[in-house]
This record gives structure tokens, sequence and C-alpha cells, in this order.
């Protein structure tokens, strides 16, 4: 729709009305994109009204552009550096805009390499076309080179433009020098291997030896027909099964329309940032034996006092309390493995893996305003529990089965509990097995993502977008 607006002279109304622009959208995705054209547009406004120079849209892509005469160490002829954005300039040329939308606000935890690697291709890129898997060509070789250059965030759920960098074409080469050059050359260089959602669209997938294949990990039949490869993980299929349309909305197309998060969630996430600092640290040192923290990110200070008792709670059962040095720890460790039946890579965060007499120990944490109810198991209660039972017993990530296990540490107020589970009790693998495919299998063949209404949809993060939630646009 943009395109049409700003590369193709339509109006406004005329590209909205286009159905061809949402021909292959789900229809809350088109009710969004309708209100985030016009926020976009608004935002642009509004920066003019701000008084910045006017500036108009550019088609070609700007391209940092590294011809070799012959190729290098790498084998490598040609390097080529771009920013995924949009991209304006004055009418003299003398100063380029690059706009970066966000789906919610503006990031403003962009690092300073990304800003800089941006304001470089800004300043330095040349007017260039490239299909896709060919070498970009330059378009134009008599070009003004910009004076200045700007950095813009754009946030399509309020419309608020964010500089991220306004400087003269030669900041933004020392910038680019300062903060971005190591930084590429390390992509450039980087051998390791770290499965995760990305491997879905690598071509070495099936010979990759550090992402282990697992048929019928998620217990769900063929689909009827080929899909194209996906990633899926736990908390998307609960996602999925509360409402396939939201699922498919927040999960998938990353749509939110940026309403603050309740209470007990943002204690959750507080909490579990803090233990992951700790736990990450270089020194092993216990939690017991470190301050409580007197402030924690996104908490209220009356907010503070139950997450700190939590933390107090936590003291009870920290894994790093006489564990040797000799042992691994790996906080927000990213597992992968392929179920090569549902052509799906599955994704798992565990919040604590570390290393224990030769075994792995998988250890979730989870804070409660009550006491568990008993009468429900735990697999069926945290369902990535089924999950970690299934990968732990399919040898991911590894290790002596003998010595692996999984805890759940559950924190509260008053008081604390840390369970365990034998992921290689068969009584409990029939379980997980049940738990995980009753969530995937309708996943697995879906391709719709009906709206499924109902006491979900009062905090549901795109309500405002769906007819069929009751709520009128």
């Amino acid at each position: 729709m943009l395109d049409a607006i700003e590369y193709q002279g339509s109006s406004v109304e005329a590209a909205l009305t286009d159905s061809r622009h949402t021909r292959n959208c789900h229809a809350v995705h088109r009710a969004w994109a309708l209100d985030a054209v016009l926020t976009y547009l608004a935002a642009r406004a509004r920066h003019e009204a701000a008084g910045y120079p006017v500036t108009f849209p550019v088609t070609t892509e700007w391209v940092g552009l590294s011809r070799l005469r012959q190729p290098d160490t790498r084998g490598v002829v040609q390097y080529e550096r771009t920013a995924w954005c949009r991209r304006y300039a004055t009418l003299d040329g003398s100063a380029r805009e690059i706009w970066i939308p966000s789906v919610g606000s503006a990031k403003e935890n962009r690092s300073e390499a990304e800003i800089a690697a941006a304001a470089a291709i800004a300043a330095t890129g040349v007017p260039a076309r490239g299909s896709f898997g060919e070498p970009y060509q330059k378009v134009d070789t008599d070009v003004v080179k910009p004076q200045r250059v700007r950095i813009i965030g754009v946030g399509l759920a309020d419309g608020k433009p964010l500089v991220l960098a306004d400087w003269d074409a030669e900041e933004a080469v020392r910038q680019f020098e300062t903060h971005a050059k190591k930084r590429y050359a390390a992509v450039l260089d980087g051998r390791a291997l770290r499965p995760g959602s990305d491997c879905t669209t690598c071509e070495g997938l099936l010979g990759c030896t550090a992402l282990p294949e697992v048929p019928g990990l998620l217990g769900a039949p063929a689909p009827r027909r080929p899909r194209k490869r996906r990633s899926v993980s736990i908390s998307d299929l609960r996602a999925y099964k509360s409402c396939p349309a939201r699922f498919h909305l927040t999960r998938t197309l990353y749509i939110r329309d940026g309403r603050t998060e309740n209470e007990a969630i943002r204690r959750g996430r507080a909490v579990d940032a803090w233990l992951n600092g700790r736990h990450s640290q270089a020194a092993r040192i216990p939690c017991r034996n470190v301050p409580l923290p007197t402030e924690l990110p996104g908490l209220t200070e009356e907010e503070l006092g139950p997450a700190v008792r939590m933390i107090k709670k936590h003291h009870a059962s920290c894994p790093l309390d006489g564990l040797p040095e000799n042992e691994l720890v790996r906080t927000q460790w990213r597992l992968a493995a392929y179920d090569p039946v549902l052509d799906t890579v599955v994704i798992a965060d565990p919040d604590l893996l570390y290393t224990e007499a030769g075994g792995w120990v998988w250890r979730e944490t989870k804070t409660a305003s009550r006491r568990a109810w008993h009468g429900r198991s735990l697999l069926s209660e945290y369902p990535q529990l089924a999950l970690a039972v299934l990968l732990l017993a399919a040898g991911v990530p590894g290790g002596d089965p003998r010595q692996s296990r999984i805890e759940l540490e559950i924190l509260r107020e008053d008081g604390s509990v840390c369970e365990e589970i034998d992921p290689f009790d068969q009584a409990t693998r029939d379980e997980a097995r049940k738990i995980v495919a009753g969530l995937a299998t309708g996943w697995a063949n879906d391709e719709a993502y009906s709206p499924t209404p109902g006491e979900h949809c009062g905090d549901c993060e795109v309500r405002r977008w769906c007819a069929v939630s009751g709520v009128s646009r």
C-alpha cells in the first residue's frame, strides 16, 4: 500500500481500497494494515511539521558496494551492505533519511552498531537494484552524495517518529568505523552453529549436525498438502489453542496493539530477568550471597516488594549453591530440534540449563500468587515441561540420561517449591506425548486461522482489528 502511494502516485483512498494489496492477507491482518498505513503517513507529516526538511520517497535501494579486483581469502569478489527500511531524500539529494518501522512503538534500544550501519549505508550507499540471489548493480553513477543523513524509527501503533541519528556524512562514516565495522567482520568470519527459528530458511538444514532430527516429536500427522517450513514453540501452540487468529497475528506476524502487560506478567518477567542476570555471571556466586535488588525494571515501587520476596524464596533452591566450578551453566539457551514429519523446527528456551555429574538439568522457574492446585498434573499445567520431557528423552541437548532431569521451581511471596520430573519414566513420556500432540495437531493443518471468540478476547492484543470479537473499529 505504501509503495502504491509513495512510488506509483496512487491516492491514499485508492491504495487502501485496492484489494490486490491484501488478497493474500488474513482479515485481521488487512484491518491492521489499513490503520498502519494511515499511522505511518501521519508520522511522516508530524516529522516534517517539527521542522525537518521535506523529503521525497526513493524507489531504488541504497547499497554499500565494495567490489574487489580478485577474490579475497573468503572467495568473495563483492561485499554488499543493505538496510531494511523506507528511503527518502531531499529534492537536491543533500539529505537522506532511512525510516525503520516497528509494529508497536519505535525501538529505543537499537544498538550503536545497528544505527551506525544504517547511517553509513545512507551516507555512502549507491542507488542499486538486484534480483534475488544475484549481485546488486548500480543504476545511477551520477548521483549527488548526501551531506546529511538521518535514521528515524517509527511506531505503527502510536505513530511517533524517533530520530535515532542526525549526522553529517563524515560523522556517519566515523560512527561506522567505531561501532559497526568490527561487527560486520565478526558476522562474516563466524562459523558457530546456533540452531533456532532461522533454520527454517537454511538450505543446509537436512545435513546440519547442530540441529537434532526427532521424527514425530510433535506427535501430529503430516499436513494434507505441503506447507512452507515453519518453526514453533510450546508458547506458540498454547496461543493457537486459545485462538488461531490471535496466534497468527501475534506469533507469526508479530502484530500487537501495544497495550501494557498486567502486573503478574510484568512481575514474572522482572523476576526472571534478575535471576537470569545473576545466573549468567562469570563468577559462580549463589543468589543467597548477593544483595536483593532495590529496583526491578518495569515494576513500580508498590509492585517491587512481592517480586523481591519471590527472589528471596529462590535462595532455598538456587542451582548455583554448591555447584562445582567445572559444571556448565547456560541461561535462556535456545534449544531446537527438527521434526521431519511436519517439516518443522521446534524451539525451546529453558530458563536455565546446567550440567551435573555428566547429565543436563533443565530448570523452569515460575512465579505464582497462590499455591498450585494439586488436582492437575504439572505437565498439563505447564506444557513446556512436556516438551522438555520429549527433548531430553530424545537426547537434546545430550549428556548422560541417567543424570538428566527436569526441575520446576515455583516462587511465591510466602514460599517456594522445586519439583523434579524424570524424562525417562515411561508414564511421564506417554503423558508428555499426549499433551504435545494435543496442542500441535490442529495447528499442523490449519491454513485459515479463524478467530474463536471467548473470554480470552478481553486481553487480546489484536482485538481492535478483529470483527468477530464484537469490537468495532
